[in-house]
């Protein structure tokens, strides 16, 4: 039975608060989980922010499968989350058996036990800083009214977190998430720079980056400051 607009608005309602206090980021990212995850009535939902690498972590879950997708993911370099985080778009899969975009993650996600996803972006000063998700663990059908539940959801959580990023005393999430988009200054720069140099787009020059790091057992970050360093050199 689709949710209806009332019982999105009494959810958001007893989330009111959240739109101007400056509080506990934490536990109010965790609340905005634990509604969604109760409206939509389904196995899971997760909140993930992006971490100094613009990886996709998460930060607030209401089951431990939830981890699964970000591992997935970043794994395979693919998926859901990744899509509406990269297009800042919302992205939904109705059934992962049948789903050809992601052919990688696809399968991995249902031998987890995840069969469908709908992903919602965080808005934060024109970009993308993180996704809102749930999932089910088998085939469903994501309805117009569900979806547009969950960019309100998504965001309240955009406000709650802009509301805690300009406050003096941010905690320690606040403050990670800050360092995570320092970064993406210096990663974004980087990947223009490959983009130019190498002819390659801004995933793969990301991907470059990200493998070059792994292998080395250091940060983008740092893979990505080298780049700019050597900018203006022939490949």
């Amino acid at each position: 039975m689709p949710m209806s607009a009332n019982e999105v608005r009494e959810a958001l309602h007893e989330l009111g608060d959240l739109r101007y206090a400056v509080g506990d980021l934490d536990d109010a990212l965790r609340r905005i989980v634990s509604a969604t995850h109760e409206l939509f009535n389904v196995d899971g939902a997760g909140l993930m922010l992006i971490d100094p690498d613009q990886l996709l972590r998460n930060v607030a879950d209401s089951d431990r499968r939830v981890d699964h997708l970000e591992e997935l993911q970043i794994e395979h370099g693919e998926g859901p989350c990744i899509d509406a985080f990269e297009e800042k778009e919302l992205v939904h899969a109705t059934d992962l058996t049948a789903e050809a975009r992601w052919p990688k993650f696809s399968p991995a996600a249902v031998d987890r036990g995840l069969r469908a996803v709908l992903a919602s972006p965080i808005p934060y000063n024109q970009m993308a800083i993180g996704v809102v998700v749930v999932f089910s663990a088998k085939v469903h059908p994501w309805s117009p009214e569900g979806e547009l539940a969950l960019v309100a959801f998504t965001d309240l959580a955009a406000l709650t977190i802009a509301n805690t990023m300009q406050s003096e005393q941010r905690g320690d999430l606040a403050t990670q998430l800050q360092r995570a988009l320092d970064a993406r200054v210096v990663i974004e720069q980087a990947k223009g720079a490959l983009v130019a140099r190498d002819g390659v787009t801004a995933k793969e020059a990301f991907e470059r980056m990200r493998r070059q790091a792994r292998a080395e057992r250091r940060r983008v970050v740092e893979v990505a400051a080298e780049v700019m360093s050597t900018a203006g050199r022939p490949a």
